[in-house]
């Protein structure tokens, strides 16, 4: 038990050592761009690449079969097309992304559907208190309502003016910016509405469950 506690210290302290280098890192590389440093969360470097980090392999896909699905706690199933889903309203945002791997790339410009549009087509009933997304390929992360209701939280089909590429989600990504990235599910297929929560993927595995990059909740220990 002592020798266990002693790693768990150490640990720590080497992670808050990572984080202290890493933050003064990305302030200066701020500072250097003339972007104000308070845009990179604690921990976090400046990246202008977008680095690919996926589970697994990309999913194959065929936009004529393909499709999108709100259940769970609704009203009313909701189940749209490609092409259904491209004829709802459209939302553009430029937003700053922040992983738990570390780097966070800023101004980078999304467009898509609001989440919040198709919940409310859905009719989210009283008891509807989280979400689940689940993605093709098995992947899934879950979000307080609360959060999915935010007006920068898109399903987003589109990167920097062009459709997303496999390697970035293709053909639908959920968008949760004010989230470590791990939040924001490529391969989108489904979202569930959950009265209580349940716990993705990597929540499973030891990531937080909450993943604020401002308080840094990169990992339950």
């Amino acid at each position: 038990m002592k020798h266990r506690a002693r790693l768990r210290a150490h640990y720590t302290r080497r992670v808050a050592i990572t984080s202290r280098i890493l933050a003064e890192r990305g302030r200066r590389q701020a500072k250097k761009l003339g972007i104000d440093p308070a845009r990179v969360p604690p921990g976090q470097y400046l990246t202008e690449g977008f680095p690919v980090l996926t589970v697994g392999p990309n999913p194959p896909f065929d936009l004529a079969t393909w499709d999108f699905t709100v259940f769970g706690e609704v009203e009313n199933e909701v189940r749209l097309s490609s092409d259904e889903l491209l004829a709802l309203p459209q939302k553009d945002v430029v937003v700053d992304i922040h992983c738990v791997t570390r780097w966070s790339k800023l101004d980078t410009a999304w467009r898509g559907v609001p989440v919040k549009d198709v919940l409310d087509r859905a009719g989210v009933k009283p008891s509807g208190k989280y979400l689940m997304a689940y993605s093709d390929g098995g992947y899934t992360t879950n979000l307080p309502l609360e959060v999915a209701l935010d007006d920068d939280v898109l399903l987003a089909h589109t990167y920097d003016g062009k459709p997303l590429e496999p390697d970035h989600g293709a053909p639908l990504r959920l968008l949760v910016p004010k989230r470590y990235f791990w939040k924001s599910a490529k391969f989108l297929r489904k979202l569930e509405v959950m009265s209580e929560d349940r716990m993705g993927f990597w929540e499973l595995n030891g990531y937080h469950n909450d993943a604020d990059p401002w308080r840094e909740q990169r990992h339950w220990f």
